[in-house]
């Protein structure tokens, strides 16, 4: 069995941001000569986010709204965590919502995803280098 292991490294402008990484995974993929297997996917920071869903541009907007209708980021006196010198209590809870990590199954050497499917770095507290870990095991 083969194991292969890369980080990316982000830094947003924005507060918050989503990043199509799909084609770093299938990178990393064909670097790791794995063709039988699973790739696992996962923010290495509590206030990002690896999911997966469509590339479309409406409904990251809807995200975007919808995280901030469940949690939004002012006041800042609303949340407990941000008594501690934070400014970030809503990025917290965010990333817990959106989730920590992704397994994709590898099939002869792809990823296999269903149609429409992409794997996404999800921002919840930017401006700041931050990195995602992609871990490879199989044949």
């Amino acid at each position: 069995m083969k194991s292969y292991r890369k980080e990316l490294w982000f830094e947003l402008p924005n507060r918050r941001g989503f990043v199509n990484i799909t084609p770093d995974v299938e990178k990393s993929l064909r670097e790791s000569g794995v063709s039988e297997g699973f790739v696992l996917v996962n923010a290495m920071h509590i206030t990002a986010s690896v999911f997966i869903n469509d590339d479309e541009s409406g409904l990251h907007r809807d995200y975007e709204k919808w995280l901030e209708e469940l949690a939004p980021h002012e006041p800042l006196s609303q949340y407990l965590h941000n008594r501690t010198g934070e400014d970030n209590a809503d990025a917290h809870l965010k990333r817990q919502i959106m989730g920590r990590e992704v397994v994709v199954a590898i099939t002869n050497g792809r990823l296999d995803l269903g149609p429409w499917e992409q794997v996404f770095y999800g921002e919840f507290d930017g401006r700041r280098r931050k990195r995602v870990l992609i871990k490879i095991i199989g044949d």
